[in-house]
């Protein structure tokens, strides 16, 4: 037996974890995500054979898209130096352990 499936809120779900892992305001995000997902939801309204399959998938994106999110929360809280270049990583692990980098040689114009 299939559980009937609303596609609205199907929809609502996978915009809303779209939009809680994007880096930049609604305003200026890029719009062809949602209306790209839009279309494929609206697709499959039409299409009613493959539905479980459907069910299946679509689940499976927002279950994806919450656990990438959730991994860059805990990455950020317990390796705060992940996503940092490599020189400020270095300064970074200086800093931690008391010490601070020296400052580089600038030679002056004479």
């Amino acid at each position: 037996m299939t559980v009937p499936i609303n596609h609205a809120q199907v929809y609502r779900q996978v915009l809303r974890e779209v939009s809680r892992t994007s880096n930049t305001p609604r305003a200026t995000r890029d719009k062809t995500v949602a209306s790209s997902l839009r279309a494929i939801i609206a697709k499959q309204r039409q299409d009613a054979k493959d539905r479980q399959l459907f069910n299946h998938d679509i689940q499976n994106v927002v279950t994806f898209l919450r656990a990438k999110r959730e991994h860059k929360i805990l990455m950020d809280r317990y390796n705060p130096l992940f996503d940092l270049t490599a020189q400020e990583r270095i300064h970074a692990t200086a800093r931690r352990v008391g010490l601070d980098m020296p400052v580089p040689h600038k030679p002056e114009d004479t």
